[in-house]
């Protein structure tokens, strides 16, 4: 620090102290003179000072140098200044490394575009032919992909309408079930109008008359058949219907817990029930050793006394009975009815919830007899009284009518009509409504009765689009697929057909207007036959509000 006087008026100075900085560096030379007597420095005022630092602005600035680029111009000149020599008196210039050029032909601006073009639609014809020869490729690939796939769906519609055929020839050489017999007496049917239009076409008088009592004696002898092959069937269908509900009995309680896995458990009842069924399938086996048979039947033995009734009294006595016949050496085909009268007092032994309490839940029959007055009408035909359970309620019926037995019967006698393609369009609908998941309640209205008469009816027995009439390959699915099916929302395809129909998402766009109102008309159709139905009628009305209120919203 030094101080220093400062005039500040005319004839006043004021001492300052000056603090002087010494640098740790070596300031630059920016400017300035030297005194040329004595030698002594003088630099600017600007480089003897601090730069006063400017506010932060958040942002890193750079100086004027770090933005430009320093340029700099220098004249040079050729290395070899001997090739500008000519020869002369006195030098010499070897001419061996000389090229002679001559100037070519000059191209103009046009000339230069023109085989500009020129090659541009070369490389553009090798191109488009490059070009056109991978689509003809890939056209090529699909069409074979396509064939490949249609000799394949050719192949699989032939396999499966082999296995459809012999499936149902196999049905009708052995039937089993009531859908069996049905194509049986259906086929009857065609047959016998075939042959009674050929001997009427062919044949009159006496001979037509003794041709058609002829046809009556086969078809009579036809349908002897065919109720032999029905009472084998029903016998057997029985004997399964008896070891599915023992088994069902005999199977362990079961719940799913909260982690998903499936837990089990027995109880005293399943045990009991277990230990019957295990009993009455050994009493019911054949062709056992007699010292098997007699320890089944002492095994039996001491299960019925446990418990002192009449049913079990009768039991015993056969028992016994039976084995004192066999330590006679009797003949196994003299046991046959006696071994089935224990067969079939022992499953009422059973079948008494006294004896075993699980089969209480199982039973058609209550136990109660005042639930035997509850859902119990009349039959005309046959008259019996059976549950409900028994009568086919039509959805346009408002009286119970004959029972199914009946209704069997009479088709079976005159009709002969099979109700099995109509079943497993029913069948299919109620299959894939149920993948929606949306609860419909509609398709479960719907009876078989119903669904005849829509698919006979209404649609005609064949597709809306395609006219196919095998009633094997149709489906019946939802025309408008974002609302409930009904038949007022239906629509009779293929299965193919149906499967593009449900992925259209605009149907005004994917038909034509005249399909569309073919369709309307089935539908109008439809509703006018399920209007006079009072549960159908209230779904009729919230299908027209919904209708109504899309509509208002397009």
């Amino acid at each position: 620090y030094f101080g220093t006087s400062i005039l500040t008026d005319s004839d006043s100075f004021q001492e300052v102290v000056v603090k002087i900085e010494r640098p740790t560096y070596k300031k630059p030379f920016l400017g300035g003179f030297r005194n040329m007597r004595t030698g002594v420095e003088f630099h600017n005022a600007g480089s003897q000072t601090k730069l006063r630092k400017g506010p932060d602005k958040g942002i890193q600035l750079f100086c004027r140098e770090t933005q430009t680029i320093l340029e700099k111009s220098t004249a040079q000149q050729t290395r070899n200044t001997t090739s500008t020599q000519m020869t002369k008196i006195g030098l010499h210039v070897s001419n061996v490394t000389d090229k002679l050029i001559s100037p070519g032909k000059y191209f103009t601006a046009e000339e230069y575009h023109k085989c500009r073009l020129e090659a541009v639609i070369v490389i553009q014809k090798y191109f488009r032919r490059w070009h056109a020869i991978n689509v003809v490729q890939n056209l090529r690939e699909e069409r074979r992909l396509r064939l490949a796939w249609e000799a394949q769906e050719a192949l699989r519609e032939k396999r499966e309408r082999e296995e459809k055929f012999i499936r149902e020839y196999e049905r009708k050489l052995n039937p089993k079930t009531k859908e069996d017999f049905e194509l049986l007496y259906h086929d009857l049917e065609l047959w016998r109008q075939e042959e009674t239009e050929r001997i009427n076409r062919t044949l009159t008088g006496a001979e037509r008359k003794a041709a058609l009592c002829e046809l009556l004696e086969q078809e009579a002898q036809l349908i002897a058949c065919f109720e032999r092959h029905k009472a084998n069937a029903n016998e057997e269908n029985q004997q399964k219907s008896i070891l599915r509900l023992l088994d069902k009995c005999a199977q362990p309680k079961r719940w799913k817990a909260y982690d998903g896995k499936i837990t089990e458990m027995d109880t005293q009842d399943t045990l009991r029930a277990r230990e019957l069924f295990e009993i009455y399938r050994s009493v019911n086996t054949e062709d056992i050793p007699r010292d098997e048979r007699t320890a089944v039947l002492l095994t039996l033995k001491c299960t019925v006394k446990e418990h002192e009734c009449k049913l079990s009294q009768e039991i015993v006595e056969l028992i016994d009975r039976e084995v004192d016949l066999m330590s006679r050496e009797v003949k196994e085909c003299n046991l046959e009815g006696l071994r089935k009268r224990i067969c079939t007092l022992f499953l009422q032994y059973i079948k008494t919830p006294k004896f075993n309490p699980g089969v209480t839940a199982l039973l058609k029959v209550p136990q109660d007899p005042l639930k035997l007055y509850k859902n119990v009408y009349f039959c005309p035909s046959c008259e019996n009284y059976l549950p409900s359970t028994e009568f086919p309620m039509p959805a346009n019926s408002r009286t119970t009518g004959r029972c199914r037995l009946c209704y069997r019967l009479e088709n079976e006698a005159r009709q002969r009509v099979t109700f099995l393609k109509c079943r497993l369009i029913l069948e299919n609908l109620r299959k894939s409504e149920a993948d929606y998941q949306d609860d419909a309640k509609i398709v479960s209205l719907v009876q078989l009765p119903d669904m005849q008469y829509m698919i006979e009816n209404i649609w005609n027995c064949r597709s809306a689009l395609s006219a196919w009439s095998e009633l094997y390959d149709l489906v019946m699915v939802r025309w408008d697929k974002q609302r409930e099916w009904s038949p007022w929302n239906t629509i009779l395809l293929t299965k193919e057909e149906a499967d593009a129909h449900l992925k259209l998402c605009n149907l005004q766009k994917a038909y034509e207007a005249a399909f569309i109102y073919r369709i309307k008309q089935k539908h109008i159709r439809a509703k006018n036959y399920f209007a006079r139905i009072p549960v159908m009628s209230s779904f009729l009305h919230r299908s027209d509000n919904q209708t109504n209120a899309s509509s208002n919203k397009k």
